[in-house]
């Protein structure tokens, strides 16, 4: 009975090994199957393809060892691979974005997925504090691939989910501080990050950092409102600032700054003049109905050339019917197609950042909210410079 189970453990084991780049010999033992150009699919952790092997491990002797399993396999540097529900579990592991390993440092990465879960620059309904937990609760229904645009992310990058920045809930001013710090590392690191918001006022600090590496950057910003007011309550610092204060410190090439999905009522006649007076477009939400907005993406990329740019996505883009888990929501917004071909259409801009903000999850109990941000987050990922499509 051992020996018939013995066999079929070392069939499963072929079959599942084989799918993730390890081949189980005959008499060799296991070996390394060879490998070109992209890099290997990694086990995650120690044994979770075969959970059940380590309650059998008479019947393992002298078949596997769990030190003859490679963590990751390479092809130059190591890739990072979300483990595949065909044999971990969606409910199984730590709760990380994508399940990717969770590391102290963007040191080595590639690419970073980071929190920053500040709330108190909001002035409507606060709570995306929780957005960066709840966005990457979701995110365990993504995978590996991007089908619709052949982008092979995990097999160009290293990437992994570095936590969050330790924010200060009591002092807008210190959080800014510690954000811009700690972005600087990761800028320093050579490491691109995908940040999970958070409140609008955290972009403000990010670009602090990252044009402090590249100069005045280009940016995307997809929002329901300009975010370019002074002041409110006579502080400077807020949601609805980021993007003035941004302009006053030179941190925008304002001939490269494009603003989608503007609406809703204001409290003065032409709420766009100080963004048009500093050379943006501003693209109405209205001039989005009913069409693809794949014609405005080209003549997006042309004005923005080859310089770096910011992706700025502010979940209220979206229509609230869509996406209700947000604190300024704002009627007759961007459909989630459209704003899959907003990203989509960045593909080839040098991209050194990107940020998803405004996620309130409590406002959207479905997770339908935090479950789009999660999957446009990995559209991010998809086009970020030297990403691979097949």
């Amino acid at each position: 009975m051992e020996q018939l189970f013995s066999y079929h453990v070392r069939k499963l084991l072929q079959a599942s090994l084989w799918k993730d780049g390890l081949q189980l010999g005959a008499s060799s033992g296991p070996g390394r199957r060879r490998w070109s150009g992209v890099c290997r699919r990694p086990l995650i952790g120690t044994f979770p393809v075969l959970p059940w092997a380590c309650s059998a491990p008479r019947l393992f002797r002298g078949l596997l060892q769990l030190s003859d399993i490679p963590s990751r396999w390479a092809s130059g540097a190591a890739c990072n691979m979300p483990p595949s529900s065909e044999f971990v579990a969606r409910s199984v592991g730590v709760c990380t974005m994508m399940r990717l390993p969770l590391k102290s440092s963007p040191e080595g990465l590639d690419a970073a997925f980071v929190g920053v879960p500040l709330d108190i620059g909001t002035s409507n309904r606060p709570g995306t504090r929780f957005g960066p937990r709840r966005i990457r609760e979701e995110s365990v229904l993504l995978r590996t691939i991007n089908p619709s645009t052949g982008a092979l992310p995990f097999q160009s990058h290293l990437v992994a989910d570095i936590g969050d920045v330790n924010v200060n809930l009591y002092n807008l001013q210190d959080s800014c501080r510690l954000i811009r710090e700690a972005y600087q590392k990761i800028a320093a690191a050579n490491c691109i990050p995908l940040t999970l918001g958070g409140d609008h006022t955290i972009t403000y600090p990010i670009l602090q950092a990252l044009a402090g590496k590249h100069g005045p950057v280009g940016l995307l910003h997809v929002d329901a409102h300009t975010d370019t007011a002074d002041k409110a309550l006579g502080e400077k610092l807020y949601h609805g600032t980021p993007f003035r204060r941004c302009v006053e410190e030179g941190l925008l090439d304002c001939k490269r700054v494009v603003q989608i999905g503007i609406r809703g009522s204001s409290a003065i006649l032409n709420p766009y003049k100080y963004s048009r007076d500093q050379g943006f477009r501003v693209v109405l939400a209205e001039d989005c109905w009913l069409k693809s907005l794949v014609p405005l993406m080209g003549e997006v990329r042309q004005q923005m050339g080859k310089k770096p740019i910011y992706i700025s996505f502010d979940i209220d883009a979206l229509d609230p019917a869509y996406a209700p888990g947000t604190g300024t929501p704002e009627i007759a917004g961007l459909t989630p197609s459209q704003a899959l071909e907003i990203i989509r259409g960045c593909q080839g801009l040098n991209v050194v950042g990107c940020d998803l903000v405004e996620v309130a999850p409590m406002y959207d109990p479905s997770g339908n909210t935090a479950l789009l941000a999660a999957n446009l987050l990995f559209e991010m990922l998809c086009v970020l410079p030297k990403v691979k499509t097949a």
